[in-house]
């Protein structure tokens, strides 16, 4: 079966038309299909607490191991959409159609031993979390299947970001709603064993999202070959040019994959520290930073969106476009985090009630709700920067930002905080390098942004300008 045409991708074309448009076209889809995904996981988490305190804290634990494998692809997502976007951008379509090829079948070569992996070490993995002998068994259940149908869950993510990198999010937030729909159907069903199913509890949770997660890898394989012809036949394909196709893709995937699995590492020892104040001060934290990811689901949307406006343009030499771009995108995003922190500061108490009654719980999750909010607004500016960084090929740049703000800053302000404050002094902690971060790396990111045009336009052959669509540049 031979692939169709593409016809659609001269409105991927992001270099021409207004910003505000192509920011709007590309977020308002992206919104939708995170937000989907992200309402999944608060209804996993709403049903598993309908089943104790002790199963949520199990839960909660699954959570940053979870998000270490996912941020690890999540590299290989943003380097196809940087590489991608960029290839476009300097008129080398056919290479980032085979580029695309090869990130699908690397993602699932490293899938299949990323789980195998996970299923050796799981009880070692989750001991150092800080789980307790008693808690292993609901973690295996949930996570043991997670694991064995890793690659549904990996394989997705580079067909989207092809997508979006020929300027199409509207597609995979398609999917991905459909991936949210059939996940909280199955939910119910397969936790509490309705309409005849056995009851699986948290192993039924795992059942659901990996079910969803396989359709959603073969609907979007089908889409990117068949009708928008952004990947190859892999038989005619082949290994040919694979180490070109690996080399531009390692060079984003291996620093963004570091510093996106560094922040559920940080997560990871902040639920050990919280360990010795109960199961209600990790169910907590669980509960708190979901409806954060909940509450920030426009942002991630907007980085997403965002992207490739700036690889096309970065691509195509057009600074001044990309500068448009990241003043929109800050502007929005400080006012959001703005109005978030007080809608959750405001409601705190009732919000964290809706996911248990037990009093303890509802009180640590509020006091995060009063102290961590007050800082969106500076940290929340890291997150735009590194999708810019990203988006230009210059990943170390967000890596860097990522380390600094949490291994050299937040490691041991939270250590301190817990020292002599504990639980409160953890939240003040966070919320301290937020602003201290944010505020530093904003000012200092504009300078490098404008030094790294300047490089690339004294390289630039003589007679190109930077609106000249022809100029080559590497990707």
């Amino acid at each position: 079966m031979k692939p169709r045409p593409n016809r659609y991708h001269n409105k991927g074309n992001l270099t021409e038309g207004p910003i505000t448009g192509h920011l709007i076209r590309l977020t308002l889809p992206m919104t939708w299909g995170i937000f989907a995904i992200i309402s999944f996981q608060l209804v996993d988490t709403f049903y598993i607490s309908m089943l104790g305190t002790k199963e949520l804290a199990a839960f909660s634990l699954t959570f940053p191991v979870a998000m270490g494998v996912f941020s690890l692809f999540l590299g290989f997502q943003i380097a196809m959409a940087s590489v991608g976007s960029r290839l476009i951008g300097s008129g080398q379509r056919a290479i980032m159609q085979r580029v695309a090829t090869h990130a699908i079948f690397l993602v699932f070569a490293l899938g299949v031993c990323i789980a195998a992996a996970g299923l050796i070490l799981h009880d070692s993995i989750f001991a150092l979390l800080g789980a307790s002998p008693e808690m292993l068994p609901d973690i295996w259940s949930y996570m043991s299947i997670w694991f064995t149908g890793a690659i549904f869950v990996t394989v997705p993510m580079i067909n989207h970001a092809a997508m979006r990198a020929d300027g199409d999010s509207k597609t995979p937030a398609l999917i991905m709603t459909g991936v949210a729909l059939i996940n909280i159907i199955l939910d119910p069903i397969l936790i509490f064993g309705l309409l005849g199913f056995p009851r699986l509890e948290i192993q039924g949770a795992a059942i659901a999202t990996i079910f969803a997660n396989a359709c959603a890898m073969g609907l979007g394989l089908y889409i990117n070959y068949r009708h928008k012809g952004l990947i190859l036949n892999p038989l005619k394909v082949g290994l040919a040019h694979f180490g070109n196709s690996m080399k531009r893709l390692l060079f984003i995937a291996i620093p963004a994959g570091l510093t996106n699995t560094i922040q559920p590492i940080i997560n990871a020892f902040i639920f050990a520290l919280l360990a010795k104040y109960g199961h209600e001060a990790i169910a907590a934290y669980g509960v708190a930073t979901r409806v954060e990811a909940f509450a920030f689901v426009i942002l991630m949307a907007l980085s997403s969106g965002m992207a490739p406006i700036i690889g096309q343009n970065w691509g195509a030499q057009k600074y001044d476009r990309v500068h448009d771009t990241l003043k929109l995108a800050i502007r929005f995003c400080i006012a959001w985090s703005l109005f978030i922190a007080v809608i959750l500061a405001t409601f705190a108490k009732p919000i964290a009630a809706l996911f248990s009654d037990n009093s303890d719980m509802i009180a640590y999750a509020s006091l995060y709700f009063w102290i961590v909010p007050c800082s969106y607004a500076f940290g929340n500016l890291i997150m735009g920067w590194g999708s810019a960084f990203n988006a230009m090929g210059m990943p170390q740049r967000s890596m860097l930002m990522i380390v600094v703000k949490m291994i050299v800053l937040t490691v041991p302000a939270v250590l301190i905080g817990d020292h002599y404050y504990g639980y409160t002094g953890i939240l003040l902690a966070m919320a301290g390098v937020n602003v201290i971060a944010g505020t530093t790396f904003h000012i200092v990111n504009w300078k490098k942004c404008r030094a790294a045009e300047k490089d690339i336009s004294a390289a630039a052959p003589p007679g190109t300008t930077n609106n000249n669509r022809q100029t080559k540049t590497p990707a």
